[in-house]
Order: C-alpha cells, then sequence, then structure tokens
C-alpha cells in the first residue's frame, strides 16, 4: 500500500498535487497527516518528517522500502507504476507538452506562490484585488498561465488542459484555489476550467477536508491574524 505523508489541506500546496493526483486516479494509498507546527529544526513537523525523509518536507510517498520526496517525482513515479491510469496524455508531443507546463510550475511563478498563499478556508478578494494592483510579478505570473492554459484547452479540447484529467490537471489545482481565493481576474474560458478542476472528486475531497480542518496556523496566515 502507497503512503503519501502530508501537510495541513488547506494550506499546503505542494501535498496538494500528489493527493489530487493520487485520489483523483482512483489509486489506493494510505494518508499519513503531519501538522504544521513550524519548519525549524526543532518543530514537531520537522522531526517527523526528518525520520522519513532526507529533505524533511511534505509530500513524500512511500511504496515498501521505495521512498520518493518531490511532488513531481512522485507524478513520475505514480504514472509509472500505474500505467493504466494514463496520468500522462498518450501522444508523445502532448506528453511533452504537459511535462513542460507542470516542469514550469514547479520551479516557477514564485511571485504567485509568494503573494498568494494557499488558504483554501478564506476569502482573501479584498487582499487580492490590493496584489492585483501592487504587484507586478503576480500580474506577469498570472498572465504567462492564462496564456499557457488558453492555449492548452484549444489545442486539446478541455475541459482539463489536455483534454482528459492529468498530473498537468492535478499541479495546477493549487493555483486554481489561489485564484479562488484571492479572486484574481481571469477571462471567461479560464474561470470555466477553474470550475471544472474544482468540481473534480478528487479536488472536491481535498478541500472538504481542508474546510473540516478548523487548524488556524499564524505562519500561514500573512494577511489574518485570527480566522
Amino acid at each position: 500500500m502507497l503512503r503519501l505523508h502530508i501537510g495541513n489541506k488547506n494550506y499546503s500546496s505542494w501535498s496538494m498535487r500528489a493527493w489530487v493526483l493520487l485520489r483523483q486516479a482512483g489509486i489506493s494509498f494510505e494518508e499519513k497527516y503531519v501538522r504544521f507546527d513550524g519548519f525549524d529544526a526543532g518543530s514537531a513537523f520537522k522531526r517527523t518528517m526528518s525520520a522519513v525523509s532526507p529533505t524533511a518536507t511534505v509530500p513524500l510517498l512511500q511504496d515498501g522500502d521505495v521512498t520518493i520526496w518531490d511532488s513531481l517525482a512522485i507524478a513520475e513515479y505514480v504514472a509509472e507504476q500505474f500505467p493504466e491510469k494514463r496520468l500522462w496524455p498518450e501522444d508523445r508531443a502532448a506528453r511533452a507538452a504537459a511535462r513542460s507546463a507542470v516542469a514550469e510550475m514547479h520551479g516557477g511563478f514564485t511571485a504567485l506562490r509568494s503573494a498568494c498563499s494557499m488558504n483554501i478556508e478564506a476569502d482573501l478578494a479584498d487582499m487580492g484585488r490590493i496584489i492585483w494592483r501592487d504587484n507586478a510579478g503576480v500580474r506577469k505570473d498570472m498572465e504567462r498561465i492564462t496564456a499557457m492554459w488558453i492555449q492548452l484547452l484549444a489545442r486539446y479540447g478541455g475541459p482539463m488542459l489536455f483534454g482528459e484529467f492529468s498530473v498537468a490537471d492535478a499541479y495546477y489545482a493549487p493555483v486554481c484555489s489561489r485564484i479562488r481565493t484571492y479572486q484574481l481576474p481571469v477571462p471567461g474560458e479560464i474561470a470555466a476550467y477553474i470550475e471544472h478542476v474544482h468540481q473534480l472528486p478528487g479536488v472536491q475531497a481535498w478541500i472538504a477536508d481542508a474546510l473540516a480542518e478548523q487548524d488556524f496556523i499564524p505562519m500561514d496566515e500573512p494577511y489574518r491574524s485570527q480566522r
């Protein structure tokens, strides 16, 4: 049985990618929740994760004696172990595009990720308007994301980025969540894609668990001092 270590569902965007990928694909796994209480070496989170991971981060996937400690590596491992799930597009060109889009998310869009931290439970539309007005980096990241999504949806026919659900949609699910939380402006076809992602059973299950946590963690709340 696969075991996936994750952090708080309300805040942990990297955990969401791996969890949604497995859940939406119908791959059985055991969830190991490790609460965020700090990221210094003495925190319970770091002590717990240091026992199983060389980086002491989440997500982390265990498959027997195999340990995978990076979200993109997890996606590749799962796609390799479960080829019948077709987690990457079958067409070679589409598969290359999907891997490129995922890699771009994995290593980029730092302005958006820094300014608009994931917070599923919160309504931060007012803060989103300020960020959009004042943060050119966020606007630039959103311009690139929007252009990419429009191109892929047009090329592959939707409703997912490559027609059917793939690693790419799992990877961009937290971006969709951020756009919803901060009410960042997007064109109609992008709003429709975000709604399709939001309604995926795997995403709905993650959101339901995030809302049920009721765990206010100040270090993950840059815009609120209390719920």
